[in-house]
């Protein structure tokens, strides 16, 4: 045995049912106060990176930057979780988006652009740390029951996503007499937020819920080479509904980044002051995270397949009315709130799907693989955003994005045609 695997917990399994409990209530207030954290910051990050490099074309970097952050985490941060556990991974990932948050507040002071892209990208850690905790949700799960735990911690989300893009106003109000932007204020705050989440997951989440998995896991399934980077990248390469999985959490995020992150510069455009913008992003961020545990509750019943085909048609939905609603702030709402909706039917039947498919020593590093795929995505469609609204229109960029659909639809078609021959 390693030092690692020696110190493994063990629990009965008298006590697990409580112990899933207490991993879940945990994980959720830790989701809610993460949530509030990247919602604060990244209601204004295209406002502020328009403000700061002076040039709209360069406003859609912000969420690029900070996606691609998330991304570039996501392989070590599955390293280091599936070599300790999740909750160093967790801890680590909230302070180096603390640091972030630091660093995007120095940016606007001093007016850098490329300081600031560099804080974006470490504010990114903290929406790795808030989507790897759906997996650690997973880990202790029945498997009957895995897509409602993952859409539990995903819907604790709301409480602080929704309420985050509306202190956006009070944060920036009150770091003007510091003289810094009031565009930065809510990264100040968040930093704050990311502390106290690290601080809750390493003082409570005991013991680990991947090691605890992991020691109730039959002898083979322990050794460390079927647990490396290699064993996860190979499970998912093996495994069709694994491949499908990883697909629709990319499309759907991607879509979701490329759309929601522009949608307060096409709504400037309108006269929309700073407060509607945050409304029309709480709504937003309502559809992405308060009705997850009804499409938790959807793919353990009625299959992940099926869940995969109802994102598909939501987010179809969202980009038409997004995308013609021209100066209907209203329409432009309803549009965010079902691309929302389309966005928490693909991850959370996605997550599953992706948990279900791969073996349980692999699991960690597929997770790690299969967000590195999807922050990967829409960080390139967060950087074509900027420039297709620069360039064409808002219009337009639902339109680009609606293409992305098309080879999602194919392939769950083709695999669920390929499971039902099987």
């Amino acid at each position: 045995m390693t030092a690692v695997e020696g110190a493994l917990p063990t629990v009965s399994a008298e006590l697990l049912p409580a112990l899933r409990r207490r991993t879940t209530a945990v994980l959720v207030v830790g989701q809610i106060l993460g949530g509030l954290g990247v919602a604060t910051g990244i209601a204004l990050s295209a406002v502020l990176a328009q403000e700061v490099s002076g040039t709209e074309a360069l406003s859609g970097l912000a969420a690029t930057s900070t996606v691609a952050g998330t991304a570039v985490l996501s392989v070590p941060l599955a390293a280091l979780m599936t070599a300790r556990g999740r909750r160093p991974g967790l801890v680590l990932a909230y302070l180096v988006g603390a640091l972030g948050g630091g660093l995007v507040v120095l940016a606007a002071r001093i007016g850098s652009f490329p300081l600031l892209l560099c804080g974006m990208a470490a504010f990114g850690a903290a929406s790795a740390a808030n989507l790897q905790a759906r997996y650690a949700a997973a880990d202790l799960a029945e498997p009957d029951r895995r897509a409602r735990s993952i859409s539990l911690v995903v819907w604790a989300t709301t409480v602080g996503a929704v309420l985050g893009p509306n202190i956006a106003a009070p944060a920036g109000r009150s770091v003007s007499p510091l003289g810094i932007p009031a565009a930065a204020g809510p990264f100040l705050w968040a930093a704050g937020i990311f502390l106290i989440s690290a601080v809750v997951i390493a003082v409570l989440l005991r013991p680990d819920p991947l090691l605890t998995a992991r020691s109730l896991a039959p002898e083979e399934e322990r050794s460390a080479e079927a647990r490396s980077l290699r064993a996860g990248l190979s499970a998912v390469a093996s495994s069709p509904l694994a491949r499908l999985a990883l697909v629709t959490v990319a499309v759907s995020h991607t879509a979701m980044v490329s759309v929601m992150s522009m949608t307060p510069v096409a709504l400037a455009h309108h006269g929309a002051g700073i407060d509607l913008i945050g409304l029309v992003i709480s709504v937003h961020i309502a559809g992405m995270y308060a009705f997850s545990p009804l499409m938790g509750r959807l793919a353990d019943r009625v299959g992940r397949l099926s869940v995969t085909g109802l994102a598909a048609g939501l987010l179809a939905c969202a980009l038409f009315l997004s995308g013609t609603a021209g100066g209907s702030n209203g329409q432009t709402a309803a549009g965010l709130f079902v691309l929302g909706l389309g966005w928490s039917a693909g991850l959370v039947s996605g997550s599953a799907l992706l948990t279900d498919a791969v073996p349980q020593p692999a699991r960690a590093a597929a997770q790690g693989l299969s967000d590195l795929v999807m922050n990967a995505s829409a960080g390139i469609g967060g950087a074509v955003a900027g420039l297709v609204v620069a360039r064409a229109s808002y219009g337009w960029l639902n339109l680009v994005a609606a293409c992305l659909l098309l080879p999602l639809a194919a392939l769950a078609l083709f695999t669920r045609g390929k499971v039902l021959r099987a």
